[in-house]
């Protein structure tokens, strides 16, 4: 019944501070001598209208006593004997129907007695006037604070940068192109990037990554890219020498609720906008020292400029498709965003719990097929300029023509914390690729079986937080078959055994010693098993 009668008043949220700060109608806020005791006084013991003897002040004061409408001095006491303006009152009163409109709201019993309700509904008729003004003035003060809630940002730019800076060698060892020993050569090598992050909406990012690096890696050296560090990669590969250049530009925004879509003008990696499961994916800033450790190869199939889609279903699954062409910019022929390589990638990411991920991924690319990892065969770095210049398809000196191949990657990544310290993964990945044509009797066409696999064991935050101890064993991309007599398969069998322990010493500084021991270099027992050490430092800012 006290639910029933209670529909009749009209109750709505003020904040009775606000009110007291805002209004025009209280000199004493506009009075800077005002004492301390006085900016104790609670809200209804102030001003003149409304005096403490009449009826409508004894009737609210009883209220806000029983109720605890109104907060009163720090003793929590009340002290109401002083008078009050009639718009002064109005917010208490007010005050006082929120109050007993959300005991009854929450309340199983009736807490509030027919009598209170019928002196609240007395009061709201006396006043009916100040507490209309007030509830307009305050909706208008709501609305204003919504806009400007609502268009308070702006266009931002935040800069960060991360360098790399390491020492590192080779020991021991064959060149797995031509058989001679790899001496020993300690070197010290860098990577500088800057990342500038801008925001338009406060849910999009413009994504612009200037960097500049001088380490061309040691597949020069060892005649294979087994074991190639991470950070190899440089603005200019052929011959780095920090020189400053873009990077990748990307652009990335939110299509409704479960949707986020990339557009990449250059340099942008599938690893872009897709989970790579892995928890070693540092890019060679962090995670594992090697850029076979760092991910599953098959994400290395393309780069260039193009599209990203992410779509969450639901919290357990995420769909990942993409598509990247490396001469997206090149005018010429067979070249430009669909007639020059390309790669396309869909995957599938199931999360059934906040430990677990699961993915499937399938790339499909045209004309790009080095990984940057694994044997000669794999990658195909055997079909160089001197190769076509000995069959006399090119004159000495000219760049070798691309080989015109068509792959389609498989993998499965799986990552599982079995516990806040402990998480282990792995993956393995299948290419086939087809050789579309002979490149003027270069080779034969034909396809290849290309596999690859890795087991992986981190400790998340070992001996310090923010730290990671990492081991990873596998086999780099192998040719297991092929019916091209140029590419012949990989007769035996190379392991990658892989450890380091990324020491984090400040917020903004990691040490990462680490050691990668190939076996077999090239695939070839023949070969003196290699062993790349390296001490990397990252700094972060």
């Amino acid at each position: 019944m006290n639910k029933s009668l209670w529909r009749s008043l009209l109750a709505s949220p003020v904040v009775f501070a606000t009110i007291l700060a805002c209004s025009p109608w209280f000199p004493a806020a506009a009075n800077p001598k005002t004492s301390n005791t006085m900016a104790q006084v609670t809200s209804v013991s102030q001003l003149s209208d409304v005096q403490p003897t009449d009826w409508a002040f004894q009737a609210l004061q009883s209220l806000v006593e029983r109720y605890g409408c109104i907060a009163g001095y720090p003793d929590g006491t009340y002290r109401g004997n002083r008078a009050l303006t009639r718009y002064e009152f109005a917010a208490g009163l007010n005050a006082c129907l929120d109050r007993v409109n959300e005991l009854i709201a929450t309340a199983t019993t009736d807490l509030v007695t027919k009598e209170d309700l019928a002196t609240l509904q007395k009061l709201q008729e006396e006043f009916g006037t100040e507490l209309a003004t007030l509830r307009g003035r305050v909706d208008s003060l709501e609305a204003a604070t919504a806009e400007l809630e609502a268009n308070q940002f702006s266009t931002t730019t935040k800069l960060s940068g991360v360098v790399v800076a390491a020492v590192s060698d080779v020991f021991g060892g064959d060149n797995a192109e031509t058989g001679e020993e790899v001496e020993d050569n300690t070197i010290f090598t860098d990577r500088a990037r800057l990342e500038f992050s801008t925001s338009f909406t406060g849910k999009d990012l413009l994504y612009t990554l200037i960097s500049a690096g001088n380490f061309r890696g040691y597949a020069g050296i060892t005649g294979t890219a087994e074991g190639d560090l991470a950070f190899t990669r440089a603005q200019d590969e052929e011959e780095p020498d920090n020189d400053v250049g873009l990077e990748t530009l990307e652009y990335t925004f939110p299509l409704g609720e479960s949707t986020e879509v990339t557009l990449a003008a250059a340099g942008a990696a599938f690893y872009d906008f897709t989970d790579t499961v892995t928890l070693f994916d540092g890019d060679g800033d962090s995670g594992a020292l090697s850029l076979y450790g760092t991910r599953n190869p098959i994400y290395n199939l393309g780069d260039g400029a193009g599209l990203g889609i992410k779509h969450q279903l639901g919290d357990l699954i995420e769909i990942s498709l993409g598509y990247l062409a490396a001469e997206g910019s090149d005018p010429a022929d067979s070249s430009g965003l669909f007639n020059g390589p390309y790669a396309a990638i869909g995957q599938v990411l199931f999360k059934p719990s906040d430990r677990i991920k699961l993915g499937l991924t399938y790339v499909h690319s045209y004309r790009a097929d080095d990984t940057g990892t694994g044997s000669r065969n794999a990658t195909f770095n055997q079909f160089d300029a001197d190769y076509f210049a000995s069959r006399q398809i090119i004159g000495q000196g000219d760049d070798a023509p691309d080989v015109p191949t068509s792959s389609n990657a498989y993998g499965v990544q799986l990552s599982w914390q079995l516990s806040d310290g402990i998480v282990v993964g792995g993956w393995a990945g299948y290419t086939r690729t087809t050789l579309l044509s002979t490149v003027n009797g270069a080779f034969d066409r034909g396809d290849l079986e290309i596999w690859n696999y890795a087991v992986t064991l981190g400790f998340p935050d070992f001996g310090k937080e923010g730290s990671l101890l990492g081991f990873v064993f596998g086999m780099e991309p192998k040719v297991e078959d092929s019916t091209v007599a140029e590419v012949t398969e990989d007769e035996d069998t190379s392991f990658h055994i892989e450890g380091f322990y990324q020491y984090q010493l400040t917020d903004n500084i990691a040490i990462t010693p680490g050691v990668i021991w190939i076996t077999a270099p090239g695939f070839n027992n023949d070969n003196d098993d290699a062993i790349i050490g390296a001490l990397r430092t990252t700094f972060s800012f």
